[in-house]
């Protein structure tokens, strides 16, 4: 390779930075909303209608990139204020807390912003994707750890269709790689976090979220 394209590379490339083999993962945009009640911070959650995607499930309000957004801090604002029927003028985005890389192929962009509301009763809630809304106060994730479980993946290079033939998804003898890769390996354990509260379970990709808040915030 020729010096001047190594110079066209390093200038095409330089200060850029991105995820490598997550192309076709779901990237999603929420938010953390946070809000004042009786004198104490407080996060409201979500829990999803049973019918949609991860019904009954405990969340923030956010959801999948849309290409007509500008970037995830757009996607996560345009879903709070669909979910919780909000006008935009009530949310604040403070910051952007990070970004979480699920196994299971999701990216969720996490922000934090501030409700302007005085108690979640102001909340008209969208019925079609949200059951109800509930509040936890910030202490309480501070004086109460998550309970830790530890899931394992394994990974499975042919599967059997249901009328039981094997089907090959890495032909391993045929590419000539190692033979041991023509059974399911296991990939590095998952760890889950699941804090239990008064109202519900929160556990899952919120709960990770919240962790992160919670080390972010004390740091």
């Amino acid at each position: 390779m020729k010096k001047e394209q190594l110079n066209k590379i390093k200038t095409v490339l330089e200060g850029e930075e991105r995820l490598i083999g997550v192309d076709g993962y779901l990237q999603a945009g929420v938010l953390i909303p946070l809000f004042e009640k009786d004198g104490e911070m407080r996060i409201l959650f979500e829990k999803r209608a049973a019918d949609i995607r991860q019904g009954g499930e405990i969340s923030f309000p956010g959801g999948e990139i849309d290409k007509l957004d500008g970037n995830p801090m757009q996607t996560a604002l345009r879903e709070t204020t669909e979910e919780l029927g909000l006008p935009v003028e009530k949310i604040n985005v403070l910051s952007k807390l990070g970004v979480l890389v699920s196994p299971r192929g999701v990216i969720v962009h996490t922000y934090i912003g501030e409700l302007k509301i005085k108690d979640e009763k102001e909340i008209n809630f969208s019925e079609n994707e949200v059951e109800k809304v509930f509040n936890v106060p910030v202490s309480f994730f501070e004086h109460n750890k998550p309970d830790l479980y530890e899931l394992k993946f394994e990974i499975h290079p042919y599967y059997i269709d249901d009328e039981g033939k094997k089907v090959e998804l890495l032909p391993v003898k045929e590419l000539n790689l190692p033979i041991k890769y023509s059974k399911p390996w296991t990939g590095k354990g998952h760890k889950v976090l699941v804090y239990k509260t008064e109202d519900e379970v929160i556990w899952g990709l919120t709960a990770q979220i919240i962790n992160e808040f919670l080390q972010r915030i004390k740091s």
